[in-house]
């Protein structure tokens, strides 16, 4: 999965209607209208998944589709799909989709531009009269960010049948508010069973949410998977004591060994590159006093790779350490798993499309592997799946200072909708 080589833009492959493209501003204001719900004061969005504001911008996005004539079904975790009729009803849809909810301080782009772009496509077909053979179909994932309710990318999650539904609906926010309630207080409980609403292939556009494409300079990235992921957390258990009477080679200084256990995280990314990412990003110091040396410190440890393989030898590494750790210094150290998701691979044969279609477009394209899983990962356990990415400004996402070019998010809405209608078929 290299990330170091841009196609340049020159001709390529015809596409199914050559001089079609979306209406870059009709895009740009949905994205607008719907950051408006749940606005913040530092330019972001604040729409988390199942409150009030995520009603209203369901209720928002979904009114633009019935505008359009769309078809509105509703699953059982509260799943949205969209559907535009296509001439052969018996073929199963072409879908694309993302997710509307956000972070409590998120931005106005990561999975609303999915969703959103969906709809310009479909009213792109609708304003020039195009029909396709096979339907078309926007999906709305629900809690795909998992900022309200874990596990995160729930609504693929059940719907691909790898989250039980009654496990999902079971979850519950900080204020002991379950999923199916909160489902059904904003009236978005649907009864379709998840999972068997058919798909015939799946495409997600994305801002890329990192900084590769606007550091190479290029407009497509065309994705050949997403790395897998492996959370723990680790515990060094010590003994507190006093920070002045207590001799350095006298101590059992918790912190010191968990930071020593922390650089080997980074080290295990670095061996397995270039796709290794290792990252502490939570730190718990107990009892976190200024004169009291630490007796216990609790800290995250997430690895990432583009396979599995890979990333078990990341694991591998930092056990291998903190054994070593525990038997040079005596310090009891524990690392427990708390998740664990698989990497995966898109279809060759969508990836190809994406990649033809953005240089028959005249955008200059390169691949980038995804280090942030994706309502994408799950669908491509069902069907074919691609993603395409756009670059985001400084690739700062989850963010309310997050932003993306509006040409940029015109390109990636054109490349979907040349790779959707190479899949539906312009109806004869």
């Amino acid at each position: 999965m290299s990330t170091t080589t841009a196609t340049p833009a020159t001709p390529a492959a015809a596409l199914p209607a050559p001089t079609l493209r979306v209406d870059g501003q009709r895009l740009w204001r949905a994205l607008m209208d719907l950051a408006a719900v749940g606005a913040t004061s530092r330019g972001g969005v604040c729409r988390l998944a199942l409150t009030d504001l995520d009603r209203q911008g369901r209720e928002l996005v979904v009114g633009w589709a019935r505008a359009e004539g769309l078809q509105v079904t509703v699953d059982r975790i509260g799943t949205v799909f969209l559907r535009r009729p296509g001439r052969n009803p018996a073929l199963p849809p072409v879908v694309t989709g993302s997710h509307i909810d956000t972070q409590p301080t998120g931005g106005k782009f990561d999975g609303n531009y999915g969703v959103l772009a969906g709809l310009e496509v479909v009213r792109t077909l609708n304003a020039h009269g195009i029909a396709t053979e096979a339907p078309i179909e926007v999906a709305i994932w629900t809690n795909e960010e998992g900022s309200r309710f874990v596990p995160v990318m729930m609504g693929s999650g059940v719907f691909a049948g790898a989250v039980p539904l009654e496990q999902a609906w079971a979850a519950t926010d900080t204020e002991g508010r379950t999923v199916r309630e909160e489902l059904a207080r904003i009236g978005w409980l649907g009864d379709e069973e998840p999972g068997r609403h058919p798909i015939g292939a799946y495409f997600e556009v994305h801002i890329e949410q990192g900084p590769v494409l606007e550091d190479a300079g290029v407009t497509i990235g065309v994705v050949p998977g997403v790395l897998g992921i492996r959370w723990f957390d680790c515990t060094v258990t010590g003994m507190e004591a006093h920070a002045g009477p207590t001799p350095m080679a006298l101590r059992r200084d918790a912190l010191q060994v968990a930071t020593r256990l922390m650089q080997e995280v980074v080290a295990s990314a670095a061996a397995h590159g270039p796709h290794g990412r290792g990252t502490v990003g939570m730190v718990q110091v107990h009892p976190n006093s200024r004169n009291v040396i630490p007796g216990r410190v609790k800290f995250s440890i997430d690895l990432r790779n583009a396979s599995d393989a890979a990333v078990e030898a990341q694991a591998d590494q930092v056990r291998a350490a903190a054994q070593r750790l525990q038997a040079e210094t005596g310090l009891d150290i524990r690392i427990e798993t708390v998740s664990s998701y698989g990497a995966q691979p898109f279809d060759a044969g969508c990836i190809a499309q994406i990649g033809a279609a953005a240089q028959a477009l005249g955008y200059t394209h390169m691949p980038v592997v995804s280090g942030a899983g994706h309502d994408a990962v799950y669908m491509a356990r069902l069907a074919p799946a691609g993603m395409v990415f756009v670059p985001c400004k400084d690739g700062i996402s989850h963010n309310e200072i997050e932003d993306a070019d509006p040409a940029h998010l015109e390109a990636g809405c054109n490349v979907l909708l040349q790779v959707m209608l190479q899949r539906a078929g312009l109806a004869a």
